[in-house]
Parts: C-alpha cells; sequence; structure tokens
C-alpha cells in the first residue's frame, strides 16, 4: 500500500502545483488513499521531496532526481548566475565560476545528477568534476554550454 500510495504521490506532484501537504493529502485521499498529515510528511521525508518557486510565485513540491525537476529553473538560474567558463583536462571537468559562487554551483550541478559525473569538489570560484572518460566530458562541456 505504501508503494502505491507513494507513487500516486509522486504523479500528482509532478502534475499539479501542490505547495502544502494538507492540499497532497486532500488530493491523495481523493484517489483512494486514506492519509494523515502525518503519513504524508514521513512520505515526503521517505522520497526525497523539496519545495521550489512555482510558475506563478506559489511554492511547489518537487522530487530530487527526477530529470524533468533536477533541469528545474531554479538549477539553471544559479548555473548561470554563477558561470563564467569550462575547460577540461583529460576526463577533469573544470568549470570557472564567479568568486564564492563555487559551491552553489556546485551543488546544482550535482542537482541534475549528470550520469557522467563521478563526483566534483569545490573551492572557491573553481569545481573540478571527475568523469567517467574523456568523449563523455567533452559531451557534458557541451551540455553546460548549452545551458547557459
Amino acid at each position: 500500500m505504501k508503494g502505491l500510495r507513494q507513487k500516486k504521490l509522486i504523479e500528482l506532484i509532478e502534475n499539479n502545483e501542490i505547495g502544502t501537504q494538507e492540499e497532497l493529502a486532500e488530493l491523495l485521499c481523493k484517489s483512494g488513499f486514506e492519509v494523515t498529515q502525518a503519513t504524508v510528511s514521513r512520505d515526503i521525508r521517505e522520497l526525497g521531496l523539496t519545495k521550489v518557486a512555482g510558475s506563478m510565485g506559489n511554492q511547489k513540491y518537487i522530487l530530487i532526481g527526477s530529470r524533468e525537476n533536477d533541469l528545474s529553473d531554479k538549477y539553471i538560474r544559479v548555473l548561470k548566475d554563477g558561470f563564467v567558463s569550462v575547460d577540461m583536462a583529460q576526463n577533469i571537468l573544470v568549470i570557472k565560476t564567479v568568486s564564492g559562487m563555487a559551491m552553489a554551483v556546485a551543488a546544482a550541478i550535482d542537482a541534475m545528477d549528470f550520469k557522467e559525473i563521478v563526483g566534483s569538489i569545490a573551492g572557491d570560484d573553481t569545481i573540478m568534476a571527475a568523469v567517467r572518460t574523456v568523449p563523455e566530458t567533452r559531451s557534458l562541456m557541451e551540455k553546460i554550454r548549452s545551458l547557459v
């Protein structure tokens, strides 16, 4: 039952701008799942949901890790605001940022869940991301350039 409920919860947040646990509980009840606010709260925590700005300035829940949500305007905006340049050294992607923005940009890139990246470290104005292969490094560099 929990698995079905959580699957429905994900479906609801992907198709609606839901900003409160109460709204979510109400929609789940209308879908045949008798839930309390405490149950919804546990599901939100277990699924790793977070809130971002919705299309009308309100807050809405999203699923972190979902490809559609990873590329949300929030992460792209952080990338654009902090990005200066990108270069590569073999399979290491080197991203230069505005001073003090490397950690925020690295967090945004992590949230975008690029499968090519094995891991990354950030300093004050530089991010170094280890990429699996040289061809994937080139491809990822172009993806990032297209986003900014």
